[in-house]
């Protein structure tokens, strides 16, 4: 799990065993996330898009809290995945860093919430999985218009992106500012420490001595 330029993404290269049957890796492992990042992902759900080139889904996120963590994984053919820093305060604000995950590399991109994501397809066709830390809540989505010339993320030439009506209609990021849309980067890092406490106090292992579990 190596950290990106964003506080609160990661991306885990796997180790890769090939032989003449083909190849095997470990593409997740709980315990690998959960020293990194400080806490455990509480699995809620496993989205799996398919999607042809050209495709361009996001900039999304979710209120937080909740929020709504993601590990994500291209497991047949190539994207460009993105994460943006959309909490409002943070010393990265309005930044942006790319990833390539794809069939090949088999990585995979922890997104923490608060943080905007999308991605786009570079193949003819690729299949993305989503492990998410909470369940869809259409009435928490939001999302940030992945073409707004002032956001300048990088997406590569020769790629003409397809985007849903509803992307297509997402504000930019100034408007979803003004508008009191984005996640504030004080809740955001209170959020991720009750999540620490919290996983500190389901480990038996992490209690100190003599403490008394929680009761449930």
């Amino acid at each position: 799990m190596e950290p990106l330029s964003i506080d609160g993404t990661w991306c885990h290269t796997p180790h890769i065993h090939a032989d003449p049957r083909g190849s095997f890796l470990e593409s997740y492992r709980a315990a690998d996330l959960e020293e990194s990042v400080g806490h455990r992902l509480d699995l809620a759900q496993v989205n799996c898009s398919v999607s042809r080139r050209g495709v361009l889904r996001g900039i999304h996120f979710a209120d937080v809290p909740p929020g709504q963590a993601k590990y994500v994984t291209c497991v047949s053919g190539a994207v460009l995945d993105v994460v943006v820093d959309i909490r409002v305060g943070s010393p990265t604000f309005g930044r942006w860093e790319s990833v390539l995950l794809d069939d090949e590399s088999r990585r995979g991109l922890y997104v923490a919430e608060g943080l905007g994501h999308g991605f786009l397809t570079l193949s003819e066709q690729a299949t993305v999985v989503y492990l998410c830390s909470r369940p869809f809540a259409p009435a928490r989505e939001h999302g940030i218009h992945p073409l707004d010339p002032d956001l300048g993320i990088g997406w590569p030439a020769g790629v003409e992106p397809i985007l849903s009506d509803k992307d297509a209609a997402a504000p930019t990021l100034k408007e979803a500012l003004d508008a009191g849309l984005l996640p504030d980067h004080g809740a955001c890092a209170a959020h991720y420490a009750d999540l620490a406490a919290s996983g500190r106090d389901r480990d038996p292992a992490a209690r100190a001595p003599g403490r008394a579990a929680p009761s449930l």
